[in-house]
């Protein structure tokens, strides 16, 4: 079969890995993961990485690839997943996951500057302020200021770096285009209630199965200062394990701070007309999505 890629997106817990790995098998493919923190080492629970019975199931990309003190930029995700499409000879390819960006790297083959994070100058940066910092981005890139936020400083801060270490303002070295092979995006949703419901009952089963302990481990080994436990689900447990809240609060804090991270996929993803959704909660959802996709495929 020709080259070709099937992505699976939309907001958190709604059930974008089981639907991808019955997709899978089914289509026989394998799955490139496009979710920003499942490729980081030993962040399984609170990131709902796939288990050992999932990975054994079907052949997985792009999982474990980082150590927990690296950062991998948005540029090498799009690098090392473009190589996994360019010499894999299973199509279609899946590209599942909820981090939009990773996924609009792929689909939209975004030009993205090629330069490494440059932490001593960041700090440089951040001592000015935002408010000049901004004032900087307007002279020197007024195209750039125009797109970001006044009171967004990581991506004011970035413009900047991109200009300071190239030369050239971050706006003309961006845009995208279109890959040379056919993309089906398809989007999973559940009604409000039902993904609250569902994202209830995931924090539920992370704590269950030991989130308090992984971030127990995690924060001995690389220190409780590692900005990985500062994020969704690991920063509620790191102030439990710190005795600022009770166990139970840092659950409804999880479920709290997920609904309004699921708001803002929906946001993004609804954003994009290409993307056709399906009822996650149907009865009849891997036949539905089968379905779709073949007839997709006999286009090809």
């Amino acid at each position: 079969m020709n080259k070709s890629l099937i992505v699976i997106c939309g907001p958190t817990a709604v059930g974008k890995s089981n639907l991808a790995i019955e997709l899978a098998q089914t289509l026989n493919t394998a799955i490139i993961s496009a979710d920003s923190r499942q490729i980081y080492r030993e962040f399984d629970i609170g990131t709902a990485k796939p288990d050992h019975c999932q990975l054994q199931q079907v052949p997985h990309f792009l999982l474990d690839i980082c150590e927990p003190t690296e950062i991998l930029t948005l540029a090498q995700y799009q690098e090392l997943a473009n190589q996994i499409i360019e010499n894999s000879a299973s199509f279609p390819l899946l590209l599942v996951g909820g981090t939009g960006l990773y996924i609009k790297s792929i689909v939209k083959k975004l030009l993205i500057p090629r330069v490494s994070p440059q932490y001593q100058l960041r700090e440089q940066l951040q001592s000015l302020g935002q408010e000049q910092l901004y004032n900087f981005l307007r002279q020197i890139d007024p195209q750039a200021a125009q797109k970001i936020s006044p009171a967004d400083q990581t991506r004011t801060i970035r413009a900047l770096e991109v200009y300071y270490v190239t030369g050239s303002p971050i706006s003309k070295q961006q845009g995208q285009s279109n890959p040379e092979y056919p993309i089906l995006q398809i989007g999973l949703d559940s009604d409000r209630d039902r993904l609250r419901e569902k994202i209830y009952r995931r924090a539920q089963s992370m704590i269950n199965a030991g989130l308090v302990e992984e971030v127990k481990q995690i924060s001995q080994k690389y220190g409780s200062d590692l900005p990985l436990l500062n994020t969704l689900g690991y920063g509620e447990i790191k102030r439990y394990l710190a005795g600022e809240i009770s166990l139970e609060d840092a659950q409804n804090d999880i479920v709290l701070h997920t609904n309004q991270f699921a708001k803002r996929q929906r946001t993004w993803f609804r954003a994009d007309s290409s993307i056709h959704w399906f009822d996650a909660d149907s009865p009849n959802l891997l036949k539905e999505v089968s379905l779709f996709v073949a007839d997709w495929l006999n286009l090809l």
